[in-house]
């Protein structure tokens, strides 16, 4: 087993609450999958019904070509490692991660060998005589990888397993979970709030939102082709940009227009646009898709400086445009001064555009006109 395949999975509470409804959803065979979401999108269910913690309400789970909704959790071969790591405080790093292999009743040699090889592997050795009051966040989270590995399931399950470690050990955790993936050749569901843990460690993303999936894809297509106002606001730092105005068709193309801004849109749009001049829409641009020089010819976006941010080797610009509050992400070189008037030139083909009353992207091949 390690495709994992969800027929029309719904779960109900008894006072009506839908934590999740009629996801399907087919998990390939070595697969890095991360559920992505706010906190209660149903990420966290949908995981729990994978690993048997949870009740299916209606639909099917299956493992291969087994259904398994009445499957007890002992008898998935699927490991789990929590946001808490659930480490046993009076024993060792050694027994802790041993404790499952005993409950199995695997032999005294092939256990030393299974917790010493992932030792190894995890880069804890020296730590298996101590117990987890001894250790940091970032070395307990490895003995709870270390404790997963071990049992050699056909599945691992994480649930923000990153969410406890500072900021920069979640970066480095990150990078080793990944090698972990590559190394075993296993399934991974990964269930995360953090969009940079979801965009560095999946294969493909799962967004979720009031348990129902708004868009599956690998990380470059939910990024650069989001296919609802939600899933574009929620990957990107800062946030991306929403302007509401009109689309002007002409023999030149879509232009979309709101007070003083004029920016010509990319071709994807038109098949959805075509005889829709005057339609409301909104526009979605992000920080970074900003220009560093253009010619006489390109499309600017006008407006004052509000606020500026150092982060490093770029700077957030705040500008106040006719459609509102931007933030650009441009180069530290560029020096503007809060009260400046600008005009920035913006990378028209990297324009995003929705329907203004349904919130859905009007690219081409994503959805209709409708």
């Amino acid at each position: 087993m390690a495709r994992i395949r969800f027929d029309r999975v719904s779960k109900r509470y008894p006072n009506g609450f839908v934590a999740l409804a009629d996801l399907d959803l087919d998990i390939a065979d070595r697969e890095f999958l991360v559920l992505l979401g706010p906190s209660g999108c149903g990420k966290s269910t949908t995981l729990n019904m994978i690993a048997g913690l949870e009740e299916i309400s209606s639909g099917e789970l299956r493992f291969d070509d087994t259904v398994v909704n009445d499957v007890p959790p002992h008898r998935r071969d699927v490991a789990m490692v929590f946001q808490s790591y659930a480490l046993y405080p009076h024993k060792s790093v050694y027994e802790n991660i041993a404790f499952g292999l005993r409950m199995r009743r695997h032999d005294k040699a092939e256990i030393d060998r299974r917790v010493r090889d992932a030792a190894r592997k995890l880069e804890i050795e020296p730590l298996l005589e101590r117990r987890p009051n001894q250790l940091s966040g970032g070395q307990r989270q490895r003995v709870a990888l270390g404790r997963a590995m071990v049992r050699q399931p056909q599945a691992f399950l994480m649930d923000e397993p990153l969410s406890n470690l500072d900021a920069a050990l979640r970066i480095s955790t990150r990078a080793e979970i990944k090698q972990l993936h590559q190394a075993m050749q296993t399934t991974f569901v990964y269930v995360t709030h953090d969009q940079a843990e979801a965009l560095t460690l999946a294969d493909r993303i799962v967004v979720m939102r009031e348990g129902v999936v708004q868009q599956i894809g690998s990380p470059d297509e939910i990024y650069e082709a989001p296919r609802n106002t939600f899933v574009a606001a929620f990957l990107g730092n800062p946030p991306i940009n929403f302007l509401e105005g009109t689309v002007s068709i002409g023999d030149a193309g879509a232009v979309f227009t709101r007070g003083d801004i004029a920016l010509a849109l990319p071709e994807v749009f038109l098949p959805a646009l075509r005889e829709q001049g005057g339609r409301e829409v909104v526009l979605g641009l992000r920080a970074e898709d900003v220009l560093e020089e253009a010619g006489s010819d390109a499309r600017r976006l006008n407006g004052r400086v509000s606020s500026v941010l150092p982060v490093g080797s770029d700077q957030f610009l705040g500008v106040e445009t006719s459609g509102g509050l931007v933030f650009l992400r441009v180069g530290k070189d560029r020096r503007h001064r809060e009260g400046d008037t600008v005009a920035v030139p913006v990378n028209t083909g990297r324009l995003h555009l929705f329907d203004k009353a349904s919130g859905v992207s009007l690219r081409d091949g994503l959805v209709s006109a409708a």
